[in-house]
């Protein structure tokens, strides 16, 4: 594929990190972006460096310059919003989670192959090279058999406030449930079974959960969450020779390996933007053509969706 020109559905708080990305690592134009007025749009491109604003996404998809369109919009409007990109013709990159519900990842994708369009959830952490570097180092036996996993993370309330609105799609089990379901599908495997006790809202948004259960490589897990109390935002993964902690897991930067008998080894993969690495991959997958990502593939994706819509429909909602 020729040039990358990226319009930009949105000017959410990760939008910037991610222009800084694909700027840093030359892996695109940033040509446009969108808002939901022409006054906001027109003041995030200054402040942004981008030459168009629309003050309406359909604009933006309409644009014959864009051939793919990042979206980091409240979780609501993904699924719609990645569907009318497909539907303009444009390859998508939608960040996490890609939709809300299972049926419609499963057509978003089935609408991408149909059009031979590009279709990846921005699943940043796959990338990083400390988990690369990690995943690795199990495979080769490093630890020795894994038993078990422990995912922490936590966020202020304060944060974001539309992520504690159920209609927009909030709430921790979508923000970073999502992380940990999907670090344990691309290291262990499927997953055989998962439950989850979740502390709701009147509105129906969990403020902070648990998550546990065993993949089918036989792992035992645990993934946590509080917009309340202060976790260690570590995960933690433990072997028979020892185990290894990966401090803010989903943006890791290093690991310590604790392996028995031997002196602590840290490795360490410093960057300023972390989303540098899905930046390139995305660019390398289209100079390939390819319309799937081989990392954040649809199977993790639509798995990923699959397993959070269980914890929240099958098992929340009889609370």
């Amino acid at each position: 594929m020729g040039n990358l020109n990226y319009g930009i559905l949105s000017t959410s708080s990760i939008a910037p990190r991610f222009i800084a990305a694909v700027r840093e690592m030359n892996a695109g134009n940033i040509v446009a972006l969108s808002s939901r007025t022409k006054e906001k749009a027109e003041e995030k491109a200054k402040e942004w460096g981008i030459p168009k604003a629309y003050g309406c996404h359909e604009e933006l998809l309409k644009d014959p310059e864009i051939n793919i369109v990042y979206i980091s919009s409240v979780n609501s409007e993904h699924f719609c919003q990645a569907k009318a990109a497909l539907e303009h013709g444009k390859n998508v990159v939608c960040e996490k989670p890609c939709t809300m519900k299972l049926d419609e990842t499963k057509e978003l994708f089935k609408i991408a192959r149909e059009k031979k369009l590009f279709l990846m959830e921005a699943e940043k952490m796959l990338f990083l090279p400390t988990l690369i570097e990690v995943k690795k180092c199990i495979e080769d036996g490093k630890l020795g058999k894994i038993y078990m996993a422990d995912m922490s993370h936590s966020f202020s309330s304060s944060y974001n406030s539309w992520m504690f609105d159920a209609v927009l799609g909030g709430g921790p089990l979508y923000s970073s449930g999502i992380y940990a379901v999907q670090l344990l599908l691309w290291l262990f495997g499927d997953i055989k079974k998962i439950s989850g006790e979740g502390c709701t809202f009147s509105d129906g948004i969990a403020w902070q959960y648990i998550l546990s259960g065993t993949t089918e490589s036989g792992v035992l897990f645990t993934a946590k969450n509080s917009t309340k109390g202060i976790l260690d935002n570590t995960a933690r993964i433990f072997g028979e020779k020892g185990w290894v902690e990966i401090p803010e897991y989903w943006k890791a930067r290093k690991a310590i390996f604790h392996i028995e008998g031997s002196d602590d080894e840290i490795i360490e993969f410093p960057c300023k933007y972390e989303l540098v690495y899905e930046a390139e991959h995305i660019k390398k997958c289209l100079d390939a053509g390819l319309i799937t990502s081989p990392v954040v593939t649809e199977e993790i994706s639509v798995k990923g969706i699959e397993i959070l819509n269980k914890i929240i429909f099958d098992e929340w909602k009889k609370m």
